[in-house]
């Protein structure tokens, strides 16, 4: 017997993170025709901190008995969902939308209850479930007990190597147990870490009642999945060629994504209507760019292939996505690893005028030499970075101030401790009075008190050590255990990497002038921990056989600079059809951003770093193109 096809299934991405816009959900449920609202509240950073956070509660609260007040008191899930869901909570029932998102993070079984308590108070009889399986660290410690050796995606260290002991763990689910929750039923569900693309992967396998072997269709949803899971980085948020959304006042109040996913995994992007920003080929291949690790993204559920992947403009503001090619998922799932490192504090001097580098080195100096031989010996890391330079003739003096930063990490807590006359913020800031011409100390001193900080150690473990479950709440039904996927398929962990393919000789595009990069190229970059990616794109053919024959690995390292490459591996693959080269600087980020000592922490920076670098433009592109 055929299927039936239905219509698309029309999916509505809410939240990119826990710092997004809390109207989200309310405005879209009431607003827009949609059948799911998905949402992202997670990153390593929050799964740290929800993580040890719950341990750190279970320890306080050990042989206590706790009221229900107490248990959401003490929860570790995302503290602002809540806030994000209760007033959108009438509209999603009056119009039968359903709901799916990670705010669980390590306390999703409180979290979803907290939701159920919450619907049925306001009158509702709406079926909330949610998925088990992210918590790995019972699994992580015994399979480190018989001698596995974690070894890291970014450096490849073992966890002994790392040296670190870990204190929790979590793993990246699927989508596909969402998907079954919701065919129970479930109108709200629930989850932990699962992977940020697969609340889409699981709203649209329900809908069009997907297998588990349907790879192209379940890559697709992937890769859509990849583009709403950031909710208004698609929709013009960080997109390169945003100047036009400032001229037309479109940068303000950027509408949240929705894509129209239909039975083959293709999708059609849209935004909300009467909004700002924009939804472009553009804005769509700069999210794609983002967090991507090379040519195979990698899900519990499919791997999906996406050199080939193509966009199309088919109206205002509506992109066609497709291309994507499934394969079957791979045995194992990316789990993240945190171990206690330590403590960490900075404080800031601010400096203007001439001779910025040599005021910057009489601080240095200065400080070192207070802290003495013996105190510099305890930190584990001790930086002092110039941010920012003095321009002359500023057109003020805010402009022309330097942010000095002096940043320190220990496993000795007292040395950070601001209190102690011996410690590292008392004995290097009275350096201040014998200091440089125009020294200003920052007058908010909190960050130099030593705060506690992790490192992420991401990995792989197999997906048969974690035990995806469907939990309902109602009818009293037992926990579903999910099966794994019908298929697996082992991947190198190299990504196919590789120079372009008969590159054209650059000097046949004529002449050249020299500017900065991103005067005709756009680009999007992002963090895997402490990997950085970098995509370049372009938005015409010849500029395209220019881009590819230009942008090598070694001119990445070239536009890098001496002090930016850090002489370790990049990748490099393309993604012809929507004229993109990508690049994945491996171990770029200092540790990623649990313990990251620069200032870019999420690698969002690096992109517009290298567009500012100048370059040998073909001088037609700039005439025929204008400037970005």
């Amino acid at each position: 017997m055929v299927k039936a096809i239905q219509r698309p299934v029309r999916v509505a991405g809410a939240s990119g993170g826990f710092s997004d816009r809390v109207h989200a959900i309310s405005r879209i449920a009431k607003n827009e025709d949609v059948d799911v609202i998905v949402g992202d509240w997670l990153s390593e950073m929050t799964m740290t901190m929800h993580g040890t956070g719950k341990l750190r509660n279970k320890a306080a609260t050990q042989g206590k008995h706790l009221s229900w007040e107490e248990e959401v008191q003490n929860a570790m899930f995302a503290e602002n969902f809540m806030d994000c869901f209760k007033p959108a909570i009438d509209d999603i029932a009056r119009r039968g939308i359903k709901v799916a998102v990670n705010a669980g993070a390590s306390d999703t079984e409180i979290l979803a209850k907290l939701v159920k308590k919450t619907i049925s108070e306001k009158g509702y009889d709406l079926k909330v479930a949610w998925i088990e399986g992210d918590d790995a660290t019972g699994a992580v410690k015994a399979m480190l007990e018989e001698g596995e050796q974690f070894r890291s995606l970014m450096h490849n260290k073992s966890i002994k190597e790392w040296g670190l002991e870990p204190v929790c763990a979590q793993a990246y689910m699927g989508g596909l147990g969402i998907a079954r929750a919701l065919t129970e039923g479930a109108d709200i569900v629930i989850c932990g870490r699962v992977s940020d693309a697969s609340p889409i992967i699981g709203a649209a396998a329900w809908w069009h009642d997907w297998t588990f072997d349907q790879f192209d269709e379940l890559a697709g949803a992937l890769i859509i999945g990849h583009l709403l899971e950031c909710a208004a980085y698609v929709s013009g948020g960080y997109c390169a060629d945003f100047k036009n959304l400032i001229k037309t006042g479109k940068h303000i109040n950027l509408g949240f994504p929705i894509c129209a996913i239909d039975h083959l995994g293709h999708g059609v992007m849209y935004k909300e209507k009467n909004t700002g920003g924009q939804m472009t080929v553009s804005s769509c291949t700069s999210q794609l760019l983002y967090e991507i690790q090379g040519p195979q993204y990698y899900n519990c559920d499919v791997t999906a292939q996406i050199e080939n992947i193509q966009m199309e403009q088919i109206g205002e503001d509506q992109v066609k996505v497709w291309g994507v090619k499934g394969l079957p998922p791979p045995p194992t799932t990316r789990v993240g690893i945190t171990g206690f490192a330590g403590w960490q504090a900075e404080y800031h001097v601010y400096l203007c005028g001439l001779d910025i580098e040599e005021k910057c080195k009489w601080t240095e100096d200065q400080v070192r030499y207070e802290l003495g031989e013996e105190r510099l010996k305890k930190f584990t890391t001790l930086k002092f970075m110039q941010n920012g330079s003095s321009i002359i003739d500023a057109r003020n003096q805010d402009v022309a101030t330097v942010d000095f930063r002096i940043f320190a990490q220990s496993q000795d807590r007292e040395l950070l401790n601001m209190r102690n006359p011996d410690g590292f913020f008392r004995i290097s800031m009275v350096t201040f009075l014998q200091s440089c011409p125009g020294a200003s100390l920052g007058n908010d001193m909190r960050q130099a008190e030593g705060k506690p900080y992790y490192e992420y150690h991401p990995t792989l473990i197999p997906q048969s050590a974690m035990k995806q479950r469907v939990h309902v709440l109602w009818d009293g039904k037992e926990p579903i255990d999910m099966p794994l996927a019908p298929e697996f398929r082992t991947y190198d962990r190299q990504q196919p990497s590789y120079e372009t393919k008969d590159p054209v000789d650059l000097s046949s595009f004529g002449e050249t002038v020299r500017m900065p990069l991103g005067k005709i190229v756009l680009g999007r970059s992002g963090d895997k921990c402490s990997d950085c990616n970098a995509g370049f794109f372009v938005r015409n053919d010849e500029e395209w056989e220019w881009l590819r024959s230009f942008l090598t690995v070694d001119k990445i390292r070239e536009l890098l600079g001496p002090e930016e490459d850090k002489g370790k591996p990049i990748d490099r693959f393309e993604m012809p059809n929507i004229r993109a080269v990508h690049f994945l600087l491996h171990d770029h980020l200092d540790r990623g951003y649990d313990a990251c000592s620069t200032y870019d922490t999420l690698g969002k920076n690096a992109m517009e770093y290298l567009r500012a670098r100048t370059v040998e433009i073909p001088k037609k592109f700039i005439d025929s193109f204008g400037t970005i």
